[in-house]
């Protein structure tokens, strides 16, 4: 088969979703109520997210059926195309297949409303009148504006400063469907206020975002909080990505010997890898996978596997996960959504049980990598996503060195239209690389609890 585009009908669209938690070799580490030391229950979530999720976050079966409500939705750009990178693969002179699967289809151009849609069907149907949330570079933050819009739900987004600063037309986005966007840290919240006392300046963080939306859901009755990354039913609506890429792989008459993706909170990457790992720990195939973050916020590569607070004012329950340290503030770096100091627990694990490995890159060779491929393949990436192209390339080349045919696969989980800003710095030789220093990592990690279950 030769075809760059490699399509499923809307009738061959998955109509489950893949809960990895059935397969594991070893279950989860518990999650763990910071005031008792104790496993937390369906009832300590109750506050901040609908039962309909909290049910999916604890599940351990299998397949979960996807609502025909959410098909529908699915259906305005759903099944994404799985492109073969023909003319990439000639430009860089390798033996290797690759395949991207291509998100940017969705209407706010990001893999996010694969989960944002299923989190505000589910709000809708428990009567949830407003839904609150963080944003980093603008994806989630727009995709959960999209979903809301949809469902008639008012929508709050807490946006890093930072990302509010260099992004401006995610925030446009967000508030032409309706959503309000409020810089992060802000005045509104007691732990937005702690921090502008403690730095004016501050360029905010995922961390402290958190911190102020799940402070508004914790104090309205009406209002619950929606996480676009880390947690696992997040990671659940996700693996659609990778249902469809298998579906799509067999259509080909291939099958992956790499499996690439970008780490921020691991959505992207969980989504389009977990159905293969499924098949790693199954049926034993020798699939290998690569999580890739920046050198800038190195959770995996440098980060301890420790319990930690999923926000900057300590206020979420204990989560096993590598971590950076709650209070940690990453460098201005603009893949935006790679900020975040921890990382998807069910990664981690597959992360320290071995089935993974993870690599971290500056940011101009990961913007060289993404420019090689936008001139090769026409689609301009988010600066995410090109963490992903960079590790890909450097797999080709290895083909190339080697002379191995391998079949190498990533998620190019979204288009860089709005990080065009990013780019203009790049072919400018503007951009700046950044290593987070190591005694900073250090002083971040030595905060984190006194707790080790």
């Amino acid at each position: 088969m030769n075809d760059t585009k490699i399509l499923l009908s809307e009738d061959e669209m998955p109509r489950q979703w893949y809960n990895i938690q059935a397969d594991l070799p070893k279950p989860l580490p518990p999650v763990i109520h910071p005031g008792t030391g104790q496993p937390i229950g369906p009832d300590d979530l109750a506050p901040l997210f609908p039962m309909g999720l909290i049910m999916q976050e604890v599940s351990q079966e299998r397949y979960i059926d996807i609502p025909e409500e959410i098909l529908e939705v699915y259906k305005l750009w759903r099944p994404s195309p799985l492109i073969r990178a023909y003319r990439w693969e000639k430009a860089l002179d390798t033996p290797a297949k690759i395949y991207y699967k291509w998100e940017g289809v969705s209407p706010p151009g990001s893999h996010k409303p694969n989960t944002a849609v299923a989190q505000a069907y589910y709000n809708k149907k428990e009567g949830v009148k407003r839904i609150t949330t963080e944003t980093g570079a603008g994806q989630w933050g727009s995709a959960l504006s999209f979903a809301c819009n949809l469902f008639d739900i008012e929508c709050k987004v807490y946006m890093v400063r930072i990302s509010y600063d260099q992004k401006p037309y995610r925030r446009i986005m967000m508030e032409t469907w309706g959503a309000k966007c409020v810089p992060s840290p802000s005045t509104e919240t007691q732990a937005g206020r702690m921090i502008l006392k403690q730095d004016p300046d501050s360029p905010g963080s995922l961390g402290i975002a958190i911190s102020e939306a799940v402070e508004i859901a914790a104090k309205n009755a009406d209002t619950k909080y929606a996480l676009g990354s880390v947690l696992n039913h997040v990671l659940l609506h996700q693996t659609i990505v990778g249902l469809e890429a298998q579906a799509q792989f067999k259509k080909a008459g291939d099958y992956p010997d790499v499996v690439i993706g970008c780490v921020g909170g691991g959505s992207n990457y969980a989504g389009f890898a977990l159905p293969f790992v499924r098949d790693k720990i199954v049926d034993k195939r020798k699939t290998r996978f690569i999580a890739v973050e920046p050198t800038a916020c190195p959770t995996m590569t440098k980060g301890l596997y420790r319990y930690d607070f999923g926000d900057t004012a300590c206020t979420t329950p204990l989560i096993k996960m590598y971590t950076l340290g709650h209070n940690f503030i990453p460098a201005p770096i603009h893949a935006g959504g790679l900020r975040y100091h921890g990382m998807a627990p069910i990664l981690c694990h597959l992360y320290e049980l071995g089935l993974m490995k993870a690599v971290a890159y500056h940011q101009k060779a990961v913007f060289e990598s993404a420019i090689s491929f936008a001139r090769a393949e026409g689609f301009i990436p988010a600066p995410e996503t090109a963490h992903a192209i960079k590790a890909t390339m450097d797999e080709a080349i290895r083909c190339r060195e080697s002379g191995e045919k391998k079949v190498i696969a990533f998620n190019n989980s979204g288009h860089g239209h709005f990080d065009l800003a990013a780019y203009q710095k790049y072919l400018n030789n503007e951009l700046e690389d950044y290593e987070y220093p190591e005694e900073k990592i250090k002083e971040a990690l030595a905060h984190l609890p006194k707790i080790d279950a």
